[in-house]
């Protein structure tokens, strides 16, 4: 076994975990290693810190896992020093073949009667890399990665030599067989041990993703307390995503469209020969949004999620003014710029949400105040479920500032068999809406604010 093969492991558990390590970090990594080796685990810490930790998030995590990986002193005594060292990544680049203790390289009936702990530590790692155990993925695999950890170190022969020993029915033959089932035990603890380190190590980032998929596809109505703080950093690492790809004003090439006057103006210098052509192009500009967010009782949690998107978009759409309402109208932009995003959001809620909602006084509110604004150029996006507490819906309100917007998006976290029941005036508004959809998911508002960045809207 090469030497940096520990290195190669300790680097995969630390992407697993989420620490961004390229290509060259990893040979800077292992040319460090070289220099250092793995004798002293403190100056092998430090050097790999300043390798591979970035930002104080990034030494968070590369300290758990440095410590978490190099954790080798499951078979030590509590006064052997040098039986921890033996387990260490530096025995394992040794290959697992020339152990220090007296029964290495023996079969493990014997450095289990011996107690050999270096023998039976480098033995285990042995056994792990022949298992694959890096591979583990799922909490249920633990019992079958220890199985198969146990029984390529030799365990099922060690298990026939008992019940051999057992049913000679001499003393010392059972005394040994109870000494054996003693130990096996003490290694079936250890070898759990080193089954749940790797799986904390390897599994997390496939853990993490499967989660965030649940996250993404469920309703944000139904999400327990405990998911907030994921949904949170899911919902930024979402518009950042879309934020680097849509930032800047893009070009779409429209193919076989000549520009004439262009063409001729370019190749004046040759009487006009068009030499050098010269195609169309159509900019595609920076959405122009403005938000009214239903923030009443109903909707109040899939408004503060909406919120936090459009908050954190803020800088790839050119301009987006918010705007929360209940049974009346106020204008959030300010908060949304001058406070970070769970003060801006308690504040606005503190503010306006929670109330009993007016849809028909909210409309007349917003054309009053801010329906000058609504120009061709507006994307006009409003979230809310549409009903009004059997208010007036002012729908001819509502009618002159979609026939002055671009394009009108209704987000309705409630489904579409329950538009119209009840006090629901959604299917009368729906008429004036460019588009009318469902959206209760983080994956349902990621795919409309894609939509939106990707038409230009």
């Amino acid at each position: 076994m090469q030497a940096t093969e520990p290195l190669r492991q300790f680097l995969q558990a630390t992407r697993s975990a989420g620490l961004r390590v390229s290509a060259a970090e990893g040979i800077d990594a292992a040319r460090a290693v070289r220099l250092v080796g793995y004798a002293d685990r403190t100056v092998l810490k430090d050097t790999l810190a300043l390798v591979l930790a970035k930002t104080p998030d990034e030494k968070a995590l590369f300290d758990e896992c440095f410590d978490l990986y190099f954790k080798r002193d499951g078979f030590a005594s509590n006064d052997s020093v040098a039986a921890g060292d033996a387990a260490s990544p530096q025995a394992q680049a040794a290959g697992g073949g020339e152990g220090t203790g007296s029964g290495s390289g023996g079969s493990l009936g014997e450095m289990l009667l011996t107690d050999d702990r270096v023998a039976l530590a480098t033995a285990v790692e042995q056994a792990a890399r022949d298992a694959d155990l890096e591979n583990i993925r799922f909490f249920t695999q633990r019992n079958l990665y220890a199985r198969r950890v146990l029984d390529r170190m030799g365990l099922r022969g060690v298990e026939r030599d008992m019940a051999s020993l057992r049913r000679a029915a001499i003393a010392s033959a059972t005394a040994q067989a109870d000494l054996l089932e003693e130990r096996i035990e003490r290694l079936r603890e250890q070898v759990r041990d080193l089954v749940d380190r790797n799986l904390l190590l390897f599994a997390r980032g496939e853990t993490e993703k499967f989660r965030e998929e649940l996250l993404k596809s469920a309703r944000l109505t139904n999400l327990e307390r405990r998911d907030l703080d994921r949904m949170r950093v899911l919902v930024r690492a979402i518009a950042r995503k879309l934020a680097t790809r849509y930032a800047k004003p893009r070009r779409r090439k429209l193919r076989g469209q000549l520009d004439v006057r262009r063409t001729l103006r370019r190749n004046m210098a040759w009487d006009s020969i068009p030499f050098v052509t010269v195609w169309k192009q159509k900019r595609i500009e920076k959405p122009r949004v403005m938000v009214l967010c239903d923030v009443s009782g109903s909707v109040a949690a899939m408004a503060q999620f909406l919120l936090m998107f459009l908050y954190a978009l803020h800088e790839a759409l050119a301009d987006i003014r918010g705007f929360a309402f209940a049974s009346s109208t106020i204008e959030v932009s300010d908060i949304l710029e001058a406070e970070p995003i769970e003060t801006a959001i308690a504040k606005i809620m503190q503010t306006i949400g929670y109330g009993s909602s007016n849809y028909g006084n909210s409309l007349a509110d917003f054309e009053g105040g801010w329906g000058r604004y609504v120009t061709n150029k507006t994307t006009l996006i409003i979230l809310g479920d549409a009903r009004g507490n059997r208010t007036n819906p002012r729908i001819d309100v509502f009618q002159a500032i979609a026939a002055r917007a671009k394009r009108v998006i209704w987000l309705n976290p409630e489904y579409r068999t329950a538009w119209g029941t009840g006090d629901s005036d959604m299917l009368r508004y729906r008429p004036f809406c460019h588009v009318a959809t469902v959206c209760n998911t983080l994956r349902h508002l990621e795919r409309v604010v894609t939509d939106i960045l990707k038409d230009g809207a």
